[in-house]
């Protein structure tokens, strides 16, 4: 009995294995998508990075709430709060700072550039605080050199020689800029999402 009206009650909610909601969260090793699915008749809750399971729970009483995760060392935290007419709001919390917050801190932490070398595509991101790189995901060992008018962090991308270069922009509001070079090739700079 009691599995009869659990599949009714699956039947009622939203299509199966379609996000309620989604966000784009970079972190310095990329950008990860984070979707969330709330069955809002059974209180199934599921969270996903990536496309990968984080938390899945089919049956909660408790339809409203926080759902509270880790992934990569960086703490979540999704807000499920009643609206009127049965709805619920939903917002993401991404180490103590709202979603917004987190992304506007992050546009001023991580430089990110993507590039392409042969058939391969990188996605190179530098965390200006911790001076490091990593590529597709992957911490880097990087050597620091100072050179005229600023320094240079050197790495490797493939098989070829890779440099990030920072230098005065000479306009304060903007500080110090970068700019990456593979092969002695400019790379342009790929902008984090906004919301």
């Amino acid at each position: 009995m009691a599995g009869i009206l659990l599949r009714s009650l699956h039947n009622l909610e939203s299509s199966p294995n379609e996000p309620t909601a989604t966000w784009t969260v970079p972190l310095n090793d990329g950008n990860h998508v984070v979707e969330f699915e709330h069955g809002t008749a059974t209180g199934r809750r599921v969270v996903k990075i990536d496309g990968n399971d984080i938390v899945h729970r089919d049956w909660m009483f408790r339809l409203v709430g926080d759902e509270i995760f880790t992934f990569n060392n960086t703490k979540f935290v999704i807000r499920v709060d009643p609206m009127p007419g049965l709805k619920y709001s939903y917002a993401l919390w991404v180490n103590g700072k709202s979603y917004k917050q987190f992304v506007q801190s992050q546009s001023k932490i991580l430089e990110t550039w993507l590039a392409k070398v042969g058939d391969e595509e990188y996605r190179i991101v530098l965390d200006k605080q911790a001076h490091s790189v990593c590529v597709n995901g992957q911490e880097v060992e990087v050597e620091n050199e100072f050179m005229d008018g600023g320094a240079e962090i050197l790495f490797s991308v493939g098989d070829l020689p890779a440099a990030i270069r920072s230098y005065s922009s000479n306009q304060k509001e903007i500080g110090i800029a970068y700019a990456l070079y593979i092969d002695d090739v400019e790379i342009q700079q790929e902008a984090l999402m906004e919301s």
